[in-house]
This record gives C-alpha cells, structure tokens and sequence, in this order.
C-alpha cells in the first residue's frame, strides 16, 4: 500500500431539494475541475428560509484529494 498525501479545501454546495444533495452538487461540480476527490467532511449545514418554509439548503464540505505522483 502506498502512503498518501492529501490537500484538503473548502467547498459549498446548495439545493433546492436536501442536503444530501447540496453535498453532490458541491463534489459533482468541483470534479469538473479537479482531480482524485477521495473524501469528504462535512462542516456546517444551514438552510435559507421564505414564507416559512425551508427554500434552499447549504453545506459546507471539507473535501480531500490525493496530489499528483
């Protein structure tokens, strides 16, 4: 097995839908532009609010990638 090193970063994702799904938009869009994601954390979830009812919902990832050999 090979030892990894990893970098972590920041990201936010938001949905209409659920949380769950906040976090796929966020790991979905960032693999656009990034490589080898292997793991994430998640650090905050928050929710917008209208007409007393939840209109969308944030979270905020930490997410892991292995660099480059």
């Amino acid at each position: 097995m090979t030892d990894h090193v990893y970098k972590s970063l920041e990201l936010t994702g938001s949905s209409k839908t659920s949380s769950d799904d906040a976090i796929r938009t966020a790991i979905e869009r960032a693999s656009v532009s990034m490589r080898n994601i292997r793991w994430f954390e998640v650090l905050s979830t928050r929710g917008h609010v209208e007409n007393a009812k939840v209109a969308y919902w944030q979270v905020t990832l930490k997410v892991g990638f292995t660099l480059d050999e």
